[in-house]
């Protein structure tokens, strides 16, 4: 079995757990659906990549090909959680306000329609830079977990 990707993923899905009780404690609310949701503290994107290209650095060697890839991969995943994945929930939060007010305009009477999530266009898909940062250092620390722990 390929330790590297067992490592990622055993990091994404920590990663995602501990949304929940981080979110319980921003809201209160247990929400064991935030699982699945994509966005939010901390990133598994991040946390994932970052693990591996740890893992790889420490069993591999920093001056090895398999770190460079692990490395520019994650630089790019990580860039991409909170450039451009982002700025398109940005934009589906003004696109769900453009169609509310719209209805508004028309003078249409508030049905409540946009009030229900499932209707709505997703709004959460990118990081912050600290949801990423946090989710990096996850990585780090897992990562080098995972190498001492499968290396005795």
């Amino acid at each position: 079995m390929n330790k590297g990707i067992i490592t990622a993923i055993a990091t994404i899905g920590l990663a995602q757990f501990l949304k929940i009780p981080i979110k319980q404690a921003k809201t209160g609310v247990w929400d064991w659906g935030t699982f699945n949701d994509s966005g939010g503290m901390p990133s598994s994107h991040s946390a994932g990549v970052t693990s591996l290209a740890t893992y790889v650095a420490l069993d591999r060697g920093v001056s090895t090909i398999d770190f460079a890839l692990a490395s520019i991969f994650g630089m790019i995943v990580m860039y991409d959680a909170q450039g451009v994945r982002r700025q398109a929930g940005e934009l589906t939060i003004a696109v769900n306000e453009i169609d509310e007010e719209v209805e508004r305009l028309q003078g249409q009477e508030d049905h409540h329609y946009h009030d229900n999530k499932e209707k709505r266009l997703k709004e959460m898909l990118g990081h912050q830079p600290e949801e990423v940062i946090a989710g990096a250092l996850l990585g780090v620390v897992t990562g080098t977990i995972a190498h001492f722990l499968t290396n005795k």
